[in-house]
């Protein structure tokens, strides 16, 4: 019986850390650039397990998956040299993508985390109109959607004192809330990897 060895193999369920990145208004520059570095920065630690990212923008009008689920930190740096910044921000629009995102991502037996970099001020409300009452009322509609997934969530406050906007919308959507108004990239990824 000493001769027989068994082995067994753990079948390990992929992750996808979706970036939700506030492209809009004055310092979307830095958080644009911080953002860069968090994803680079994570994808090289998804790359041994076989982990993927995907970045999600939002600013004026609309939210574009401006990288779809990738595990290529080539097609990464291309993807995200130079986005533009500044505009409005349609906070809701970005987290009705991430719950599309999200849903996918589960029917193909997935791990999603939904990572927001944000200051939690939206401006621009589902339909494309402004008006920051509406516009945060829509955002706090589409968090409380997202946390029905049961997915990890992260919620990183971006502006320069911590917002209470940001605050309900993190709780609103089930996601750990963490005030970084001088994120850089090694912060953000310290606090996803927790």
């Amino acid at each position: 019986s000493e001769d027989f060895r068994i082995y067994k193999r753990k079948s390990r369920q992929l992750s996808t850390t979706i970036f939700l990145v506030d492209a809009s208004g004055s310092s979307a520059a830095n958080r644009l650039g911080e953002a860069k570095g968090a994803v680079e920065l994570l994808l090289a630690q998804c790359y041994i397990r076989r982990d993927k990212v995907a970045v999600i923008t939002f600013r004026n009008k609309s939210s574009d998956l401006v990288l779809p689920p990738t595990r290529s930190l080539v097609k990464v740096k291309k993807t995200l040299a130079g986005l533009p910044g500044g505009g409005g921000t349609p906070l809701s629009a970005a987290l009705d993508d991430c719950k599309n995102l999200i849903d996918l991502l589960l029917k193909d037996n997935q791990t999603p985390v939904a990572v927001v970099l944000s200051d939690g001020g939206a401006n621009i409300c589902r339909d494309g109109k402004g008006g920051r009452v509406q516009a945060h009322a829509d955002a706090l509609d589409s968090a409380k959607q997202i946390k029905t997934l049961g997915t990890k969530c992260i919620f990183i406050d971006t502006g320069v004192i911590s917002s209470d906007k940001a605050i309900s919308i993190a709780s609103s959507m089930g996601a750990k809330y963490f005030a970084l108004p001088r994120a850089n990239s090694y912060k953000i990824i310290d606090k996803i990897t927790q």
